[in-house]
Formats: C-alpha cells, structure tokens, sequence
C-alpha cells in the first residue's frame, strides 16, 4: 500500500468519526477520486459584439475560419453550406444540398469543409475556398456536429457518444461518452473543438457542455439563459446552436435555429 493511501485510511476516520471510530475504505482510484473531486464550474456570458443572422437559418454547423464565418443548415429542401459576413448576416456564397438530405454539422480540415446529414449516413467534403465538391464518405449512426481536434473528425449522433473518425478512411478511431452525474448526458448536438476542450450544444437547451476529450468527463457548464428574448424565438425549434471560435483573436460565438442575432460573448464563471 502506498504511503498516501495509509495516511488517508488514517485520516478519515479522525475526520469523520473520532479518533476511536474504526472506519474500512475503499481505496480503489474511483472512491477516492470521489472523495476529493471539485465541483463542476459554472459560467455566464457577457455580450461583446451581436449581429443580424438569418432568421431562415436552421443552424446545424456553425465555424470562423482564416476570417471568414460558415455555416450548415437544415430541414430537407432548404438545407445549404454558405459562407456569411459576420457584420452583416449577408450570404456570400453557398451550395444547396438535394431535397433528400438535411444537413448537419461541418468543421474544416486541410483545407477541405466536411458536413454531415442527419439520417443518410452520408457526409460531403467540399473546397473551403469555393465550395467545389471533393467527395463523399459515410458513417454509421446519425449525424449531428461535427468537429475537429486537427487529427481526427468528431462527431455526434444526439446520444451521450462522441466518435472520433479518422480523416481519410472514416473509419471509428474511439468512442467516449459522457455522463451527469452517472447518468447518461444526451441530446449531444453542435461541437466546437477549443483550447484542448470539446464545447457542445445540449439540444433544446439554452446550456453548452465543455468535455474533456479524451474522457468524456464534464469540464464545466455555460448557461446561456436569457441571450435571446423569448418573444424573438418564433418557432419551438428556435434553439440554441452554433459554436463557432475564432483562434486568432480569441473570440466565442454563439446563435441559435432560426435566431435573428450571431453573439460574440465572454465567459464569466459564476
């Protein structure tokens, strides 16, 4: 037995029950790990910058890049991948997707966009620069966000799994799931990769989750309750997503479905 697990099986019966109190623990890693674990930080926003989004936007994938904005909608038969300006809302270029397909969440990798489709089991990669197709690959499972750590593509299925995919035969490299408080964290949607950390809209509520990409563990909660005025949701499927974060300048955006504004917000920790 280690030197540490002796004083801690010394300690907390001290601690707990007296000194004449005899107390047998479970020194296994989990028991202990509980024992001493931190509480799951909380953060609020402070509103720095909006501008006007497209209020026919069903926003699925939202990404800044090299200073420009993309995003992916959905609903089949209005779903594209457009190119935006941020101070604007204006579409600046885009490509529809077919009838059959609704489209899903996108990231950019070497310089290709890959987007994902909900139920097709089918993404698409295009040229960043102009949207030209470049191929086709598929997956098993739904499609929700996608997102990328510069080695694999990560994707979202609206389960509590998260899978990691190789970027060139699509094949599954892993597969993490997270948990609250032991239960299963679903309704997993957009992704956004930042800072070491996967941040990921809950669907049909107004909170992103920040995971921790190699365990799934809950790093932390951002309420975003109150960004939009109710009165300015005008469809139930009015919800929060989009996550888009721009390295350069170190700056986090947020819009929802069908919301008339894209926010710039700082993070302030309750």
């Amino acid at each position: 037995m280690s030197k540490i697990k002796r004083i801690i099986l010394i300690l907390i019966p001290l601690l707990l029950f007296g000194a004449g109190t005899i107390l047998y623990v479970n020194t296994s890693t989990d028991v202990l790990g509980s024992l001493f674990s931190r509480p799951i930080p909380t953060y609020t926003y402070k509103i720095v910058n909006r501008w006007p989004h497209d209020t026919s936007a069903f926003t699925e994938g939202l990404i800044f890049k090299d200073g420009a904005l993309y995003e992916s909608t959905g609903r089949n038969g209005s779903s594209d991948l457009r190119t935006v300006d941020l101070t604007t809302g204006n579409i600046k270029n885009k490509v529809e997707l077919d009838a059959q397909y609704f489209g899903e969440g996108i990231t950019i990798f070497n310089g290709s966009i890959f987007q994902l489709t909900w139920v097709n089991h089918k993404g698409f990669i295009y040229n960043k620069e102009n949207f030209s197709p470049l191929g086709e690959f598929s997956y098993e499972g739904e499609g929700w966000g996608l997102t990328d750590d510069g080695h694999s593509l990560i994707m979202s299925n609206g389960t509590n799994a998260i899978t990691f995919l190789d970027t060139k035969t699509f094949e599954v490299k892993k597969v993490i799931y997270v948990y609250d408080n032991d239960k299963p964290l679903v309704s997993i949607n957009e992704l956004e990769y930042i800072k070491g950390e996967i941040y990921a809209n809950i669907w049909h509520s107004d909170k992103i989750v920040r995971i921790n990409p190699k365990s799934g563990k809950i790093l932390g909660w951002i309420d975003l309750t109150g960004i939009i005025p109710i009165e300015e949701r005008q469809d139930p499927e009015a919800v929060l997503n989009g996550i888009a974060y721009d390295q350069e300048t170190d700056r986090l955006f947020v819009t929802g479905k069908l919301w008339p504004w894209l926010f710039e917000i700082k993070l302030e920790k309750q």
